[in-house]
C-alpha cells in the first residue's frame, strides 16, 4: 500500500513538473548583429539563456533581425517583448512612440565601433558635395553631425541616402567614390574595401553611443532578472582567459560572419562593460545625463518628436529619481536596479 502510494505521489509530481512547464510564459527578444550584442546569440545557443529563463519559470525566445531599425520597430509594435539598441534609437522610436520602456542593461559604448568610411577622401572634410549612405535618423546620423560640427560643416553640404544596414557594405564595396557612415560589423567591412579609409568615429565622442537592452518596463521581474543574469554570466565567459573565453570568441566571430581577428579588432573599438558593477557605476553617473541631453536635442531639431512642439514632451528618468523632460510621460528609465543585483551576486 505504502509503495503504491509513493508510485502515485511521484505520478502527481511529474504531472505538476509538466503542466509548470508547458504553461510557463513566453516572452521574445529581439537583437540584430552588432560586436557588442553578438553575445545575446552565445547566451542562446549554449545554454546559459535557457537556464537562466528556467531558473525564473519563464521561456525566453530569442530572434535574429537582420534589419536593426525593423526589430525596433518590431518591439515598438508589441511583436517583442524587449530588444536591444542605442540609448537614441530607445528614445526616438519606442519612447517617442508611447512604449513605456527600460534601459535593463547597459552592455557598452562605442569608442570607434561606429564610424565614417570613405573612398577618394582623406577626411570629414572631403565629404562636402558628396553622397553619403547611412541608416538615416539613427545613430549613424547623430555621429554624422557631430563630425560635420567639428569641422564647420553642415548637412546640407552633402547628401544623405538611407540606406539598411543589411546592404550598406556590399553597396559601398560597388561604388567608386562611396561614402557611409555605419557601425560594426559592416563598418570593418567597409574599411577592408581597396580604397577605402576610415575618416571619422566614435571614439571622437566616447560614452554617447550606449548600446542596450530594453524592455518593456511592465514586463515582470523574472524577465528582467533572467536577462540580466545570463547577460553576465555570458560576460564571464567571454572575457575567460581560458578555452570558455577562446570558444566563445570564436563562435561569436563566426556567428557574426568575420573571422576571429576582425571580432577582436572589432572589440577593441567597443567599451565592454563585462562587469556588472561598471555597467551600474555608468548608469548611475553624471555622464549619461549629459549624454542624453545631447541626443534629444538632436533628435527634436532632425523632427524625431513628430509635431511636438518642445523637447520636453518626453520624460527620461535616472536612476537616482531625476527626469529630463515631462515627468507625467516618462518613456524610457534607466534602471540600474538590475545590474547592481547582478554586482551583488542577488540574482
Amino acid at each position: 500500500m505504502l509503495k503504491r502510494i509513493m508510485i502515485y505521489a511521484l505520478a502527481v509530481l511529474a504531472l505538476a513538473a509538466v503542466t509548470t512547464t508547458a504553461s510557463a510564459e513566453t516572452y521574445r527578444i529581439a537583437w540584430s548583429h552588432y560586436t557588442g550584442w553578438e553575445p545575446w546569440e552565445y547566451a542562446r545557443n549554449s545554454g546559459i539563456l535557457d537556464k537562466w529563463a528556467k531558473k525564473y519559470g519563464i521561456e525566453i525566445k530569442l530572434d535574429l533581425i537582420n534589419d536593426y531599425i525593423e526589430s525596433i520597430n518590431l518591439y515598438t509594435g508589441g511583436t517583442y517583448h524587449g530588444c536591444v539598441m542605442t540609448n537614441m534609437d530607445a528614445l526616438t522610436i519606442p519612447a517617442v512612440g508611447g512604449v513605456d520602456s527600460t534601459a535593463l542593461i547597459i552592455g557598452d559604448f562605442s569608442n570607434g565601433n561606429d564610424g565614417i568610411v570613405m573612398k577618394k577622401g582623406a577626411s570629414v572634410a572631403d565629404l562636402k558635395g558628396r553622397q553619403v549612405m547611412l541608416v538615416e535618423l539613427s545613430v549613424s546620423h547623430y555621429l554624422l553631425v557631430r563630425a560635420l560640427t567639428m569641422e564647420n560643416l553642415k548637412e546640407r553640404d552633402l547628401k544623405l541616402i538611407n540606406t539598411s544596414d543589411a546592404d550598406i557594405a556590399a553597396l559601398f564595396a560597388s561604388e567608386d567614390d562611396g561614402a557611409v557612415v555605419t557601425w560594426n560589423p559592416p563598418l570593418m567591412q567597409c574599411r577592408n574595401v581597396k580604397g577605402a579609409k576610415l575618416v571619422f568615429d566614435s571614439s571622437k565622442i566616447p560614452g554617447e553611443i550606449i548600446d542596450m537592452m530594453v524592455v518593456r518596463t511592465d514586463t515582470p521581474d523574472t524577465l528582467k532578472k533572467a536577462l540580466t543574469g545570463a547577460w553576465y554570466e555570458t560576460m564571464a565567459a567571454m572575457s575567460a582567459k581560458s578555452k570558455t573565453g577562446k570558444d566563445a570568441i570564436e563562435y561569436m566571430a563566426r556567428f557574426a560572419g568575420g573571422t576571429v581577428a576582425e571580432f577582436k579588432a572589432q572589440l577593441r573599438t567597443t567599451a565592454m562593460f563585462y562587469n556588472a558593477a561598471e555597467a551600474a557605476g555608468f548608469a548611475t553617473g553624471d555622464q549619461i545625463k549629459k549624454t542624453m541631453e545631447y541626443v534629444r536635442s538632436f533628435c527634436f531639431d532632425h523632427g524625431l518628436f513628430g509635431d511636438a512642439d518642445s523637447m520636453d514632451f518626453v520624460g527620461i528618468s535616472f536612476p537616482d529619481g531625476s527626469v529630463l523632460g515631462d515627468k507625467n510621460n516618462i518613456k524610457l528609465r534607466f534602471d540600474a536596479g538590475f545590474m547592481e543585483q547582478a554586482a551583488g551576486n542577488r540574482l
